[in-house]
């Protein structure tokens, strides 16, 4: 298992639209467990999406605390319920955030790291993180659902806590 580099904006790779997966084997096997490791290595993130290092392939990971990681290959988002406002953050637009408009809840389907397929049914910062994330694989990051950059902001550092600035419950990938 390796850290993997993450890719910032303007980068090319994270405005492509992501290829499907269409054989797991071991070279994805070994993607998604990088994967994992680079996300883990990012305190307060939730998720990761292979255009965020450099691989054009539509697979994403999600770590929220007390929870298992989820993986999931060709992610669809295959329902959408109602609308929020969140606050979101990206490790590929480091030290910015903004407010933007997210479902309730979404349901997701795609395959898990053996091939399986599954359904995810999810709110909150699961239904944020999953849609963030697929938003990476389309090619689109979140800022693009602003009506204007103005709406960006930049992170101010904590003067106490020796955090890396980000906001609290930021959502960031």
């Amino acid at each position: 298992m390796a850290v993997l580099q993450i890719h910032s904006y303007p980068a090319p790779v994270l405005k492509q639209k992501a290829k499907r997966v269409t054989i797991i084997d071991r070279s994805i096997k070994k993607l998604i467990s990088d994967m994992i490791e680079t996300l883990h290595a990012v305190p307060g993130r939730v998720g990761l999406a292979a255009p965020q290092v450099g691989v054009s392939l539509r697979v994403i990971v999600i770590g929220l605390p007390e929870q298992d990681d989820i993986v999931l290959i060709n992610p669809e988002i295959v329902k959408r319920k109602g609308e929020r406002i969140v606050e979101e953050g990206c490790l590929s637009l480091p030290g910015y955030f903004a407010q933007i408009t997210r479902s309730e809840a979404v349901t997701v389907k795609g395959l898990d790291a053996d091939g399986k397929e599954v359904r995810i049914k999810a709110d909150g910062l699961l239904a944020q993180a999953l849609e963030h994330e697929i938003d990476h694989l389309n090619g689109t990051l979140y800022f693009e659902h602003l009506k204007n950059m103005a709406e960006l902001q930049k992170v101010q550092p904590k003067e106490t806590s020796g955090t890396d600035g980000t906001p609290p419950d930021a959502g960031d990938d």
